[in-house]
C-alpha cells in the first residue's frame, strides 16, 4: 500500500495532470519514477511540520502572514532568536515534486498551487486573451513565487536602489542593499565565486541551469555581433546578455522553502501553519495597535494574537487586501463596502506596476546542416516529453528537465529612450528556442489565457515546427496600475487594473524594443538557420505592415503578458509622500506593530525579475525588525546551538527585559538597550527557554507531500 506521501503526492499531480491533456501519460510516468529514484527531490526528513490546528497557541511574539519569498526568509531570520515564538501563515500546501524540475515551471500556472488571478478588461492591452483578461499567476504553495516561477535570479540595476533612497528612504541605496544580497547568496557559478558582487556560504544556491539548446551558443554570439558583452548581469555592469542565472541546486529549484525553512524546520520556536488564511489583521481603534490576526484553517477560526509585530508577507496582491480588510486604505472605496476605517491610507492598492511584455514575436528556423536528430534544437514537444527525458533524469541526473526554454539566453538593453551612456537599461529579452506552437498549446496558451481563434490562426499552423521566441519586456514602465476591493470578503479575489500603456511612452519604448529583438534574429550568427518571422499576423492587426512601428505597437497591445512582477501597492516612502504605506522601516504607517515585508513595498520596479530583490528586501527588514527591538548581533543561525537552547520554559520576564523596547513608539530604546548588554550575555550563558512544544514529527508527517 502507497504511504501518504505518495497518495497525497499523486492526487496533487492528478489534478494537475488532468488539465494538461496531451501531457498526462508523460507525467505520470515522470512522477512515478522520481518516487522510486530520485530520494533527493522528495526530501522527506527536512520537509515542514505542518502545525496542527489544536496546536496553534494563543500568543506569539510573531506572526508572519505569507510562507513565499519574503515570509520564509523571516521565519528563519527572526527564529534565530531563540527567545522570539515565531508564527508563520500559508495558504497552500508545502512543494511538490513537480515544483523542483525547471523544465515543468509552465505546468505549475494555472494549477492548484496557483491562485489563478486574472486582470480586469481594458482598452490598451490584453486584446488576443479571452474576454480581454490576462492571468496573473500568484502562488498558493510554501515558497510563494520562487517554486512556481522561472527561478531567474537577477538583482537589478545600481540606480534601482540609489533611486529608492533618492526619494527619502535612507538605508535603501545600493551600496545598503548589496550585502544582504550577497549574504542570502551561494554563488555556484565558478567564474563568479570570487567575485565582490557575489557571496557564498549563503542559503539560496545560484547556478546556471545545467541543460541548454544546441542554439543557445548562436543566441550569445548574435548579441555579440550587435555589439553587446557576455557578462555578470548582477555583476558591476548590467547591459549585456548571458546565460540566464538561476535560484538552483544541482540543477533543481532552489525555492526560499528550501533555501531557509527546511534548514530551521526543527526549531522549536519556530511554527508554520499550511492551509492557512488570514482573513484580517485586529487592530485596536483606540491605540492604532495590531494585535493579532483572525485565520482560518481547514474550515476552523481562531484568533491569534501577536505580542509584538504583525508582519504581512503576502504579496503584492494579498497584503494589500488585507490591509484594507482590516481597516487600513483609501477611506472612500472602505467605505463603500461596509469596511470600518482605522487608517486613512490612499497609496493602499495603488502605484500598481508589472513588467509589462509582448509575447508572439515568433520565428521559425532549419535545422543546421549535418544535424542528425541527437541534439535539442528548440522544445519540441513530442520529442522532449519522452521516456527518454525521464530516464536521463531520473537515472543519470542530466537531460532536458533540467532545461528553462522560455528564458535560456537573457539580455538588457537600453532603447533609444534611454541615456546610451548610461548602464540603466529599459529593456530586458528572453530569447527562448520555444514557441507556442512547439508547445502544442500545452503551456504558452493557457498560461497567458490566449484566445482559441488566436491561437488557431497564429500558432496552430507552425506546431511542432523548429521555432523560436524572443520576449520583450519594458523595465522602467510609466503606466500606473491599480488594485480594487471586490467585496469585504477575503476569500474574493482583489480586482486587478493592471493600466498596460495607460502611459503611450510605455509602448514607444516596446515598439523599439521589438525592432530590436528582431534585428537579434537576423544577424549573421543566426542565418545559417535561414530563420524567417512566422507569416501569419495577429488578428485585429492584419492592416499593419510586418515590422512596421504600427505592428509592433498593435502585437504589443494583443498579446499582453504579465512576467510575474507585480510590485509597489503599499510603496515605501517618507512622511512627506500622502501615498506611502510603509515607511522606511517597512512599519504601516499610522498603525503600531504592523509591517509589510514583500515587493508591495518596493516604490519603482527593479530592473529585472523581482523575485532576488523581494529576498533582499526580507534580509534586510529582518536586521530592521531585530535593531527595533534591540537584538541585532546577539542571535545567529546556528542548528547546533538552537537545538540546544530551545527546550524548557522561557522567561518572559528576561525576554521582555533584553529586547529593549518603548511600548509607545516602537522604537529601540537606547539605554535599555545600552543597559542590558551584560545582563544578555549572562542569559546567552545560559539555556533560553520557551514556552511552544512540538510533537515529534511522525512518518507520515513527513511522508505528506
Amino acid at each position: 500500500m502507497a504511504d501518504l506521501h505518495s497518495q497525497m503526492n499523486l492526487y496533487s499531480m492528478t489534478r494537475m495532470a488532468l488539465t494538461l491533456g496531451p501531457g498526462l501519460g508523460f507525467l505520470m510516468y515522470l512522477h512515478s519514477s522520481t518516487l522510486n529514484a530520485r530520494p533527493d527531490i522528495l526530501d522527506r526528513e527536512n520537509r515542514i511540520h505542518d502545525t496542527p490546528f489544536h496546536q496553534l497557541m494563543d500568543h506569539y511574539d510573531f506572526i508572519v502572514v505569507g510562507g513565499g519569498s519574503a515570509g520564509s526568509v523571516l521565519a528563519n531570520r527572526l527564529s534565530e532568536n531563540p527567545f522570539w515564538n515565531i508564527l508563520l501563515l500559508e495558504a497552500g500546501p508545502d512543494e511538490i515534486s513537480l515544483t523542483d524540475m525547471p523544465l515543468l515551471f509552465p505546468v505549475l500556472q494555472r494549477s492548484p498551487l496557483d491562485w489563478q488571478y486574472q486582470t480586469e478588461a481594458g482598452e490598451t492591452y490584453c486584446k488576443a486573451m479571452k474576454e480581454g483578461r490576462c492571468n496573473w499567476p500568484r502562488a498558493k504553495v510554501l515558497g510563494g513565487c520562487s517554486t512556481i516561477n522561472a527561478m531567474l535570479y537577477i538583482r537589478g540595476n545600481r540606480r534601482d536602489y540609489d533611486r529608492w533612497e533618492e526619494l527619502g528612504n535612507p538605508g535603501w541605496g545600493y551600496d545598503d542593499v548589496l550585502p544582504y544580497f550577497k549574504k542570502s547568496e551561494d554563488m555556484r557559478i565558478e567564474e563568479y565565486k570570487e567575485d565582490k558582487y557575489h557571496g557564498t556560504g549563503g542559503p539560496l544556491t545560484v547556478e546556471y541551469f545545467r541543460y541548454h539548446s544546441a542554439m543557445a551558443p548562436s543566441f550569445l554570439e548574435s548579441a555579440k555581433e550587435l555589439g553587446y558583452s557576455i557578462l555578470d548581469v548582477n555583476g558591476e555592469y548590467q547591459t549585456g546578455f548571458t546565460l540566464s542565472h538561476g535560484t538552483l541546486r544541482d540543477g533543481l529549484r532552489c525555492s526560499t522553502a528550501k533555501a531557509f525553512l527546511r534548514p530551521c524546520c526543527n526549531r522549536e520556536n519556530l511554527h508554520v501553519s499550511l492551509l492557512t488564511t488570514v482573513e484580517k489583521v485586529i487592530i485596536d481603534p483606540e491605540s492604532y495597535q495590531a494585535t493579532g490576526v483572525i485565520l482560518k484553517k481547514l474550515g476552523a477560526k481562531k484568533t491569534i494574537y501577536a505580542d509584538r509585530e504583525v508582519i504581512l508577507s503576502a504579496g503584492s496582491l494579498a497584503s494589500p487586501q488585507l490591509l484594507m480588510l482590516s481597516g487600513v486604505g483609501p477611506k472612500d472605496h472602505l467605505e463603500d463596502f461596509g469596511v470600518d476605517v482605522i487608517v486613512d491610507s490612499p497609496g493602499v492598492g495603488m502605484n500598481l506596476q508589472d513588467h509589462v511584455a509582448m509575447g508572439g514575436q515568433v520565428y521559425l528556423f532549419e535545422m543546421p546542416d549535418g544535424y542528425e536528430g541527437d541534439e535539442n534544437y528548440c522544445f519540441n514537444l513530442p520529442k522532449v516529453f519522452a521516456p527518454d527525458t525521464v530516464d536521463k533524469f531520473t537515472q543519470k541526473k542530466d537531460g532536458p528537465m533540467y532545461w528553462l526554454p522560455v528564458c535560456e539566453v537573457m539580455g538588457f538593453v537600453s532603447t533609444k529612450y534611454a541615456n546610451q551612456s548610461d548602464d540603466w537599461p529599459d529593456i530586458q529579452y528572453f530569447m527562448a528556442p520555444y514557441s507556442d506552437g512547439s508547445d502544442g498549446g500545452l503551456f504558452g496558451r493557457r498560461a497567458v489565457n490566449l484566445a482559441d481563434d488566436v491561437y488557431s490562426a497564429v500558432y496552430e499552423p507552425n506546431i511542432y515546427k523548429e521555432t523560436f521566441s524572443i520576449l520583450t519586456l519594458v523595465m522602467r514602465p510609466y503606466s500606473r496600475g491599480r488594485l480594487m476591493l471586490k467585496n469585504n470578503k477575503i476569500d474574493s479575489k482583489i480586482l486587478i487594473y493592471p493600466n498596460y500603456y495607460g502611459d503611450p511612452r510605455d509602448l514607444k519604448i516596446m515598439v523599439e524594443g521589438a525592432k530590436m529583438a528582431n534585428k537579434l534574429a537576423y544577424t549573421k550568427a543566426m542565418k545559417k538557420y535561414n530563420v524567417r518571422i512566422n507569416p501569419y499576423k495577429l488578428p485585429g492587426c492584419e492592416e499593419h505592415e510586418t515590422f512596421s512601428d504600427d505592428y509592433w505597437a498593435c502585437q504589443a497591445q494583443h498579446y499582453t503578458m504579465t512576467i510575474y512582477h507585480p510590485t509597489g501597492t503599499a510603496k515605501m516612502g517618507p512622511d512627506s509622500d500622502p501615498m506611502a504605506v510603509v515607511d522606511p522601516r517597512l512599519k504601516v504607517r499610522g498603525v503600531k506593530n504592523l509591517r509589510v515585508v514583500d515587493c508591495s513595498v518596493l516604490p519603482y520596479i527593479t530592473t529585472g525579475n523581482t523575485n532576488a530583490p523581494t529576498i533582499m528586501v526580507a534580509e534586510k527588514a529582518a536586521d530592521m525588525i531585530k535593531e527595533d527591538w534591540g537584538v541585532l548581533h546577539k542571535y545567529y543561525d546556528s542548528s547546533e546551538e538552537h537545538e540546544d537552547n530551545a527546550s524548557g520554559e522561557k522567561s518572559e520576564e528576561n525576554h521582555d527585559q533584553l529586547d529593549g523596547y518603548e511600548e509607545v513608539t516602537g522604537k529601540p530604546n537606547a539605554d535599555l538597550i545600552e543597559g542590558s548588554v551584560k545582563a544578555k550575555e549572562e542569559v546567552l550563558r545560559e539555556k533560553p527557554t520557551t514556552l511552544m512544544k512540538k510533537t515529534p514529527k511522525r512518518q507520515k508527517d513527513m511522508d505528506y507531500w
